[in-house]
């Protein structure tokens, strides 16, 4: 079975969602991380999995549910950190972050039986999801992180693979994005902080 990794923050304020202040606050902004952090590891812990692993920047909180195994991010870039991140797997993998909490479990039960590589392309240009049959750090370093271009970049990284493509979600970054991914996942813990915040500025 597949190692589910989750590459993640410590939802404090000031530290994330910086994109959303303004119009939000800074205490705002973390609530939104750690709805958006709850929903996307209620989401892997009911996908079935050979391990669960969250890769924090940061202490877990109570929004960590059982069953994961929590592992402290490396120092250096982002590349840096997600290499180390399935440098960190002895089989398949598939690494998301925290994001897409409008993520299903149907979207990441995978399978490599006829594939080396999944990717998950963001509509802001970058991936949300990354899979690997044997991962292999080298893939990731040195991909250039957080533009345009992340995406293709690290697309053109997979190209000797036999690649399975994933559909294109939207990453939350800012006020828009955060409207348009609890209209996706209306259910949800983000949805509904979204909306109580909504209620709280009028």
């Amino acid at each position: 079975m597949t190692t589910l990794l989750v590459i993640a923050k410590e939802p404090r304020p000031g530290r994330v969602k910086t994109r959303l202040t303004p119009p939000f606050t800074p205490e705002a902004a973390a609530a939104l991380a750690e709805a958006s952090l709850a929903d996307t590891l209620d989401v892997v812990a009911r996908t079935p999995a050979r391990r669960r692993v969250l890769v924090l920047e940061g202490a877990p909180g109570p929004w960590l549910p059982p069953g994961f195994e929590v592992v402290q991010q490396c120092a250096g870039g982002l590349d840096e950190r997600l290499a180390a991140a399935f440098a960190g797997c002895d089989g398949p993998a598939l690494l998301i972050g925290m994001d897409t909490p409008q993520v299903t479990p149907e979207l990441l039960t995978v399978d490599f039986a006829d594939c080396e590589a999944y990717f998950g392309p963001a509509e802001d240009g970058g991936f949300w999801a990354l899979g690997l049959a044997e991962p292999d750090p080298a893939l990731l370093r040195g991909v250039p992180m957080s533009t345009p271009h992340t995406g293709a970049a690290q697309r053109a990284r997979l190209s000797g693979l036999r690649v399975r493509e994933l559909p294109p979600l939207r990453d939350v970054d800012t006020a828009y994005d955060a409207e348009l991914v609890a209209r996706a996942a209306p259910d949800g813990r983000f949805a509904a902080e979204l909306a109580r915040l909504a209620g709280v500025a009028r």
